[in-house]
């Protein structure tokens, strides 16, 4: 669990922004995924804080910021591997029987990350959240191209340096725009569940405004999570929703890509 000091010594204890709806999410995602296993990943998240805080804490703010690249790097690395190597194992399980587990394991996942301070249960709460999501990925990239892929986790990567440059250098601008990609977060949501019901074809430009949606949503998780303790739980707190914004650019800019080749 995140938690904020305040100047006057008093502190905080409250869910990193990205872990804070993390059933919405999961059950949105689980949706989409039994609709097509083409699934339009989409987050959920309320509004963060904003807060003058001090950086107290086990870290320096230079090895917290090295230790949510690492965790991420790492939950990455794992959906590369079971991409590779589990692919037709999770095509050959019934699609109902992986979005329950897929669902199950991400809600769980999500509290004991969130609720917890201790970086261990943290940590095998983010692997809750990574390898169910590589799961699906790896029925959803299931005999694609393996150069349209990489061309697509290529963009997001560019996409995502320039969303932390930008959060780093104007942490600020992004610290504000909590609330604003909250509701458009939530229209997003809405949106996608009356098209999915009545089955209504989503032009590309729409990928593009989510795309641009969850690339504002990286920045701003980031510039949220340098208000945090430096702490190796907290670091671990802000990975998984830094994680799921990623996950969600990719698999926009899969859609796009596909679409025009």
């Amino acid at each position: 669990m995140a938690k904020i000091t305040y100047l006057d010594g008093s502190t905080e204890r409250g869910r990193s922004t990205a872990t804070n709806s993390r059933a919405t999410t999961s059950s949105h995602r689980a949706s989409d995924f039994a609709a097509d296993l083409r699934s339009r990943f989409s987050g959920f998240k309320p509004t963060g804080y904003h807060r003058n805080v001090s950086h107290s804490g086990t870290f320096t703010r230079t090895n917290f910021n090295i230790t949510i690249g690492a965790v991420l790097f790492y939950g990455f690395f794992m959906n590369y591997l079971i991409c590779k190597h589990m692919s037709g194992f999770f095509t050959s399980i019934n699609p109902i029987v992986l979005l329950i587990g897929y669902i199950i394991c991400v809600i769980i996942g999500g509290l004991m990350s969130s609720k917890s301070d201790n970086p261990i249960i943290s940590f095998i709460g983010y692997n809750l959240v990574v390898l169910p999501v590589g799961a699906v990925l790896s029925v959803t990239l299931a005999g694609a191209n393996p150069a349209l892929i990489l061309r697509a986790a290529t963009v997001t990567a560019g996409v995502t340096a320039i969303m932390l440059l930008g959060a780093i250098a104007f942490p600020e601008i992004f610290r504000k725009m909590g609330r604003i990609l909250f509701f458009a977060l939530i229209a997003v949501i809405i949106v996608e569940v009356i098209c999915m019901i009545f089955k209504v074809f989503m032009p590309t430009f729409w990928d593009f405004l989510v795309a641009a949606l969850f690339a504002l949503y990286i920045g701003y998780d980031w510039a949220i999570a340098q208000e945090y303790d430096c702490t190796l739980d907290n670091a671990i707190d802000a990975c998984v929703g830094l994680y799921l914004n990623i996950v969600n650019l990719f698999m926009r800019i899969f859609s796009i890509m596909s679409r025009r080749d």
